[in-house]
């Protein structure tokens, strides 16, 4: 399918003004359901085209006169429209998708029920219903749905069942195309009401103690951001009722669509989890929650703004989660679980500007929706409301809201907005933080006393740093501020005494830890207490390793001295992504790195192992410290008596083996060689739900046999169809370390192959496949020589090439990395 210009889209805007949507869904099918659309709108007279992605288009009609079915071509069907008022009629057989995207169904194998919900974005809309699928032609919609009568369904207006499996909704506010959404199946729904607010949560009626255990939670985080959005913007919320699902197989976090958010089921807890995974899921809940005033009630132009939407929603959502709810250290999580992901990004070939990205359709506006959109768009929102402070940040907003509501603004709207409330001329600082890509490396020269500042190559733009450094001074950390201005600035710091850049964690910069400092840390970190100095000192070791400026066995050694002494169950999470063998290759990068370049790589993993389980031992009991280092330990094991004894009680007698513990050991098992597909299949006959089954299918695909290499290779080129979880779980789970042999077929077969993939996937699942299968674990020239020129070959896909950029420099890293400190 064809994918929108932002040429086409002004066109059309200039063109079109749409008044309203009428919209008829009969979802009682399994494979397809029938969507009749009405379309009231205006025309200035002139050519233009409808989006619709159909099975079979039955009609379409403009005014009451048929058109000829056949003229749809590649999702588009032309439309000459006269000056004047128009109705459009389309009727057309839809197909449910398993992709996370349009409208996905997906069967619970714990009862065989079957839930449906609708994600409209970024282009997806089409296939559930015609439209003119662009961010600035909004228009209200009037819902109308049939579903098995056991079925409840829930929109983004509130609605009423009027008959046996009959729904009927009220005309919603203005929608963008993309915000349209349904969940529909024989939900669970819990009831709540907060300030005049009718709410509701729903899941899985198999999860329904989950979502009952948690509602409360759930209810007053939500109760507490409408409180404080409503103070803070001083604009009530707009779309009536608010109703949240936690839905199977959603590829994002969430979706923001208004009155009807969507969460990923892992969200809602069935096993137990720590302390850091409710902070997430509470800050997910308060961004989502900001987007209905910044990207529902004011909606970006075109998708090159995107980045004002998610950077406001993740500024927002974490900073309100701090101040007003019980997860008070909400800042320094997300300096744990989501800074490192935006530097990556803009560390990398495909690094991009924050704004003005250009855009040119909705397929490259997907690729920038990355850790630079959401992380470095958060940092520098950040720093922008520092700059300006919150009654010029707060009163700017409002003036925007109130100018653009229910309408489309740009990034210079809302500048201007700023700009009049008192904030300056804002344009030096947004050319250097907005329009500017990439990272300002800082790095200590201590033989001079000076902070060297190196811009991107080729960057003209010099960025000002307001930099914290804290020194030990032999008993204690001191803090100090300085500002790099010039790429040499004066620092007052001692020949010998450990110095940590950034110890407040309120910089954007490429920074690592110098050589006296690593040596140093190991022996401080027992007396390292502040939670975001030690969060900047584990950030700053990992991108010290991702750059290969840090020596891996530094790093190991820094793991094994830290982790005992490590009170922060979002540090010990983020550690164990980052050290354990999970077998994706965006984690992991230590175990991958060490492997090559530590002298002794057994005892390095014994020792990373070792020092989660002495956390594990000495946390207090049942606490989510010891949670989250005994999923720490199973990540590193390296014995599977050891893995065995777990299971059986034997090494942590008074804890709970729940099904999230149980598959975790089982994971390692099957990496380690010490289970086979009968034990796995037993283990899934005794606990059979969604998540076992991806557990299941990880291990299947883990197997280190020639079967369970092919079975994976079936989902990946399409042959045997699978969901977007099953493809996320069967890639990352095929690719392991130490099967070179196994899998040097698939090597070769990944570059053949991958290209052809288009012919069996769209959207965001397309380079998701193309980013779990890629041989990460095949770390040799030639598998980057490959790589290369699959990038270079310009018939390939967009949003392929982009992955294939990021994994072919993870990829160079980590040869990078051996090459440097091998030996």
């Amino acid at each position: 399918m064809r994918s929108l210009q932002r040429d086409e889209s002004r066109a059309r805007f200039d063109l079109l003004s749409v008044t309203a949507y009428d919209v008829t869904l009969d979802l009682r099918n399994e494979e397809t359901f029938e969507s009749t659309t009405v379309i009231e709108l205006v025309s200035q007279g002139g050519s233009t085209f409808l989006d619709i992605k159909p099975v079979t288009l039955t009609s379409i009609a403009v005014d009451g006169t048929g058109l000829p079915v056949e003229a749809l071509a590649e999702g588009r069907y032309p439309l000459d429209l006269p000056p004047g008022e128009h109705r459009i009629v389309v009727e057309a057989q839809m197909g449910f998708r398993n992709d996370g995207e349009g409208l996905h169904r997906a069967v619970d194998p714990a009862d065989g029920a079957a839930y449906v919900y609708q994600m409209s974005f970024m282009s997806a809309a089409p296939s559930v219903f015609a439209c003119f699928d662009q961010p600035d032609l909004k228009a209200p919609y009037t819902l109308h749905v049939r579903a098995p009568e056991s079925w409840i369904v829930v929109a983004n207006a509130a609605g009423e069942q009027v008959g046996p499996g009959q729904w009927e909704f009220v005309a919603s506010e203005p929608l963008s195309t993309y915000f349209v959404s349904l969940v529909a199946g024989p939900y669970h729904r819990i009831a709540g009401h907060h300030d005049g607010i009718d709410l509701g949560l729903l899941c899985r009626a198999s999860m329904a103690t989950a979502l009952e255990k948690d509602a409360d939670e759930l209810f007053r985080l939500t109760g507490q951001c409408f409180d404080e959005f409503h103070r803070l913007f001083g604009i009530r919320y707009a779309f009536g009722k608010y109703d949240q699902a936690f839905v199977p197989e959603f590829n994002a976090g969430a979706m923001e669509n208004p009155g009807c958010v969507t969460f990923r089921e892992g969200l809602l807890f069935t096993t137990r989890v720590s302390r850091s995974l409710r902070i997430q899921r509470a800050t997910t809940l308060a961004h989502e929650m900001a987007h209905q005033w910044f990207g529902n009630l004011v909606t970006p132009t075109w998708w090159d703004d995107l980045w004002l939407n998610e950077a406001f929603a993740e500024y927002m959502g974490n900073r309100v989660t701090a101040e007003v709810t019980e997860f008070s250290e909400a800042l320094v999580w997300a300096s744990l679980a989501r800074k490192n992901w935006g530097l990556t990004a803009d560390s990398r070939p495909s690094t991009h500007p924050v704004a003005g990205t250009g855009a040119l359709d909705a397929d490259a506006a997907l690729q920038d929706f990355d850790g630079i959109s959401y992380s470095k768009g958060h940092a520098v929102l950040t720093q922008l409301a520092h700059r300006i402070g919150d009654e010029v940040f707060f009163n700017g907003v409002r003036d925007h809201f109130e100018l653009h509501r229910f309408g489309n603004a740009t990034m210079a709207d809302l500048f201007g907005s700023w700009e009049a409330a008192g904030a300056g001329d804002l344009g030096p600082w947004t050319s250097a933080w907005l329009r500017t890509a990439g990272l300002d490396r800082i790095d200590l020269d201590r033989a001079s006393g000076e902070l060297v500042r190196t811009a991107p190559v080729g960057t003209a733009v010099e960025r000002t740093h307001a930099l914290s450094l804290a020194m030990w001074d032999g008993g204690s950390w001191q803090s100090s501020r300085v500002r790099v201005e010039v790429d040499r600035t004066p620092v007052p710091v001692s020949a010998e005494a450990a110095v940590v850049l950034d110890s407040d964690d309120t910089a954007w910069a490429d920074l690592t830890i110098d050589p006296v400092t690593a040596a140093a840390l190991p022996d401080l970190m027992g007396r390292t207490t502040d939670p975001l100095l030690r969060a900047t000192i584990w950030n700053t070791a990992r991108n010290g390793v991702h750059h290969s400026r840090l020596d891996p066995a530094a790093a190991v050694a820094l793991i094994c001295a830290g982790v005992p002494q490590e009170e922060q169950d979002a540090a010990l999470t983020a550690l164990g992504l980052w050290a354990g063998d999970d077998g994706d290759g965006t984690r992991g990068a230590v175990h991958e790195k060490l492997l090559a370049v530590v002298r002794d790589p057994d005892d390095a993993r014994a020792r990373i192992h070792d020092a989660f389980l002495d956390r594990a031992f000495s946390a207090p009991q049942n606490s989510d410290l010891q949670l989250v280092a005994i999923q720490g330990a199973l990540a590193t094991a390296t014995d599977p008596a050891e893995l065995s004894s777990f299971l059986d009680r034997g090494l942590f007698p008074a804890l709970e083996i729940d099904p999230g513990l149980r598959w975790r050991a089982l994971k390692r098992l099957t990496s380690l060689g010490a289970t086979d597909r009968d034990e796995l299949d037993r283990a899934l006959a005794d606990e059979n739900d969604a998540k076992t089954q991806i557990a299941h299918a990880w291990c299947r695909a883990r197997l280190a046999d020639p079967d369970a290499k092919a079975w994976a290779w079936q989902r990946f080129t399409g042959e045997v169809s699978a969901s977007n979880y099953e493809i996320e779980a069967i890639g990352t789970g095929m690719w392991q370390t130490g099967h070179d042999d196994l899998l040097a077929p698939y090597v070769e077969r990944y570059f053949d192959e991958v290209a052809g993939t288009t012919a069996v996937r769209t959207g965001w699942v397309l380079a998701d496949a193309a980013l779990f299968f890629y041989p990460i674990t095949s770390i040799t020239g030639t598998t980057l020589r490959r790589t290369d020129e699959l990038i270079a070959d310009e018939a390939l896909n967009k949003s392929m090439r982009r992955v294939l950029i990021d994994a072919g420099d993870e990829l160079r890293s980590r040869l990078r990395t051996r090459k440097r400190y091998a030996g």
